[in-house]
């Protein structure tokens, strides 16, 4: 039994003549906050439709859920929300999303021969969970050693960025960043930690305003107890 097989297999409930309640399991995975896939779920028909087509799709369901919910969308203040929401959306919160926003990176000869860990910290990362569809908002930090090669310093923050635009689980995000680095730099050690702050604990739920969530994954020579002091040392956690 696959690790996301047992959570629905231990959390879903039973309701009115024994028949399972998927709402329950749903809301135990979200109010969880639990993984089921390191790469983030896609249907393989997920690029057939153009961004502006998506776009206008969304726009007509978001309307729709508004008037459900009884707002009047004939004010000038609510009238352009569901193209708001469409675009910001597709544009810019979750393009991450498609393959063809992935910043393109360059690699260049470590000709200085720099054989101690780069560091970037304090990233501003901007993300969305995918379970409430709230803001994850924190910060990233990023080290390797290099194997030979280097990449630019604003390409790190852009590879966190690309990663973030999409609805999230802290954990896979954490993940994603650190196996790209390791593919675009062929090397594995690499280290990756996230800071961050989830709306969907503090605005609901718990309405826990005041704890954060941090993850982290070690790679290579981070797996070292003295290397991987030595980056959180550099990032003061």
């Amino acid at each position: 039994m696959s690790y996301r097989e047992e959570i629905i297999f231990t959390n879903t409930g039973t309701g009115k003549n024994g028949k399972t309640n998927g709402h329950d399991t749903h809301e135990t995975i979200g109010d969880n906050h639990i993984a089921t896939s390191i790469d983030t779920p896609m249907r393989d028909d997920a690029f057939e439709l153009s961004d502006e087509q998506k776009m206008e799709i969304i726009e007509d369901k978001f309307r729709d859920i508004m008037e459900t919910m009884g707002l009047d969308l004939n004010d000038d203040s609510l009238s352009g929300t569901p193209h708001r929401v469409a675009k910001m959306f597709v544009k810019e919160i979750f393009s991450g999303l498609n393959p063809a926003n992935k910043p393109k990176v360059s690699v260049f000869d470590n000709k200085f021969k720099y054989g101690e860990m780069l560091v970037e910290k304090n990233i501003n990362m901007n993300s969305t969970c995918e379970h409430h569809f709230l803001p994850i908002v924190g910060k990233a930090h990023v080290a390797y050693i290099s194997s030979g090669e280097v990449i630019g310093l604003s390409k790190i923050n852009r590879i966190v960025d690309y990663f973030a635009r999409r609805p999230q689980v802290q954990e896979r995000l954490t993940v994603q960043i650190a196996n790209e680095l390791k593919t675009i730099l062929k090397t594995d050690d690499v280290a990756v930690v996230i800071d961050a702050k989830h709306m969907c604990v503090s605005s609901r739920g718990i309405q826990d305003e005041s704890s954060s969530t941090v993850t982290a994954e070690y790679s290579g020579k981070f797996k070292d107890k003295s290397v991987r002091e030595e980056f959180l040392k550099y990032v003061e956690l």
